[in-house]
């Protein structure tokens, strides 16, 4: 897939990066990769030592066992919220401005 690249591409590849990222803020983005290669190993790693690919198991006399989680209850419908009344502040006389004629 890569085996064209030579060091040169690679150094461009590295100087491109570093043009639109800027130096300060490669090492957070290589941390970020980083943790989130191991998270996505980890999880591929668990899957493949659960031995589960999303179906059903059988057992070993040969009946099949549904492992699926129990379906859910029927969603409740939220309960209407109501506004509370919005009464007017009171106008103090002396403050209130008058239209000039």
């Amino acid at each position: 897939m890569f085996a064209g690249l030579t060091g040169w591409h690679l150094l461009i590849i590295l100087a491109v990066i570093l043009l639109l990222f800027g130096a300060p803020k490669l090492p957070g983005l290589a941390k970020s990769i980083g943790q989130s290669m191991r998270i996505f190993k980890g999880e591929v790693d668990e899957l493949k030592k659960d031995g589960k690919d999303g179906k059903a198991d059988q057992a070993a006399d040969g009946t099949v066992q549904n492992t699926a989680a129990p379906a859910a209850q029927a969603p409740v419908a939220p309960t209407p919220v109501t506004p509370a009344p919005v009464t007017p502040a009171p106008v103090d006389p002396s403050t209130e401005s008058k239209p000039k004629s």
